[in-house]
């Protein structure tokens, strides 16, 4: 039994890591996004929602960049080339950062979701582009 999960791990090592390292990522948005909204912008507009917002996007990217090069897609890029790797990275949040807070807007304004709520369902959404676009445009293998 073991043996298995360890042949299934090696097999599926990557996704498995971003797995883990996406939920802890997505734990650290929400902790920040939740302290914030609760203990700064503590009005429920949709200026301190927004706010809240990329406040826990910057605490979540800043995870995410450090966490996904090591771990998931174990790069070992140095110098330039690590300074290009994370101009990538980021510039691959910040697009889901747009998509995260363009569906956080219709979601609580239009559809007058609980913010809290719609920030669980956009995680979800968020997890699996950060994943394609890491694996995709930031982190991929040169052969």
């Amino acid at each position: 039994m073991i043996n298995k999960l360890k042949k299934m791990y090696k097999k599926y090592k990557e996704i498995i890591n971003y797995l883990i390292i996406g939920g802890l990522t997505t734990v650290v948005s929400l902790i920040s996004f939740y302290l914030v909204r609760i203990l700064i912008f503590t009005k429920d507009t949709q200026l301190d929602i927004q706010i809240s917002n990329i406040i826990s996007w910057i605490f979540a990217v800043l995870f995410a960049f450090i966490t996904n090069k090591k771990y998931v897609f174990e790069s070992k890029t140095t110098g330039t080339k690590k300074i290009k790797e994370m101009i990538k990275f980021y510039l691959s949040r910040l697009t889901t950062l747009i998509i995260d807070m363009v569906t956080m807007w219709i979601l609580t304004a239009p559809l007058n979701i609980n913010d809290k709520v719609s920030k669980i369902i956009v995680q979800f959404i968020i997890v699996v582009l950060n994943y394609v676009f890491s694996k995709l445009f930031v982190f991929k293998k040169e052969h």
